[in-house]
């Protein structure tokens, strides 16, 4: 059996995403989707088990938050957030999630934790990936896949500018500034602009660094560096 898994895709189904499913038995999505369009397309020819993210709101009232379901006789548990996967996973053999929009692929405790990252829209200059499994035997067998894309890069301000510009967008952001004024008046794009403000709405309460965090600010800077907090959520 060969199973995508995809996450985040946030109102966006790129047609190289949808050439990989094409090849698939069964499709899982591990939340943020957005849009019922890309419920109906992904299950349209065949099985599909989805959870619901922190974005999908009342349209989605009616897809799970969590799920529990085996297929080729291996257990799997899905969950949008990597903090609700529950401490006893007995009997599971695979977790999926999703929510960092940064791939994962861990084997732990008997278990495979697998985040296959996002192939929707793109956050600053992350990867666009999904993952492909292949069952058979009870083995599983994990493939990552980086999306080609001519996303134009975004512009991230250098240094401790990145602190200060996500903190000055966010101040603005509080008192009702838009975008475009906010690009030009902190001397950022407006392209990087949008997506410190989309983070910010869709995570309440975040903080500068969780910002930074989710930007993987370290690794864009500084492509040889490795960062430790590869999957903060």
């Amino acid at each position: 059996m060969r199973i995508a898994v995809l996450s985040d895709t946030h109102g966006l189904l790129r047609p190289e995403v949808m050439e990989i499913v094409n090849t698939c038995d069964v499709v899982l999505h591990g939340g943020d989707i957005n849009t019922q369009r890309i419920v109906d397309e992904l299950s349209k020819d065949k099985p599909l088990y989805i959870v619901r993210g922190n974005n999908d709101k009342e349209w989605a009232e009616q897809i799970p938050v969590s799920l529990r379901f085996e297929l080729d006789g291996i257990t799997f548990y899905m969950v949008h957030n990597k903090k609700e996967i529950p401490r006893n996973l007995t009997g599971v053999d695979v977790v999926v999630f999703g929510h960092s929009h940064k791939y994962l692929e861990e084997r732990r405790d008997g278990h495979l934790f697998l985040n296959p990252g996002s192939c929707g829209k793109r956050r600053f200059n992350q990867d666009i990936t999904m993952a492909v499994l292949e069952t058979g035997n009870g083995e599983i067998q994990v493939k990552r896949i980086d999306i080609p894309h001519t996303d134009t890069p975004v512009k991230v301000p250098v240094g401790t500018d990145t602190r200060k510009a996500v903190e000055n967008i966010s101040r603005g952001m509080k008192k009702g500034e838009n975008i475009k004024d906010m690009a030009k008046k902190y001397g950022c794009s407006p392209e990087f602009t949008e997506q410190v403000c989309r983070i910010i709405a869709t995570h309440p309460g975040v903080t500068a660094e969780g910002i930074l965090n989710k930007m993987e600010v370290n690794r864009i800077q500084n492509p040889s560096c490795k960062n430790p907090s590869a999957d903060i959520q």
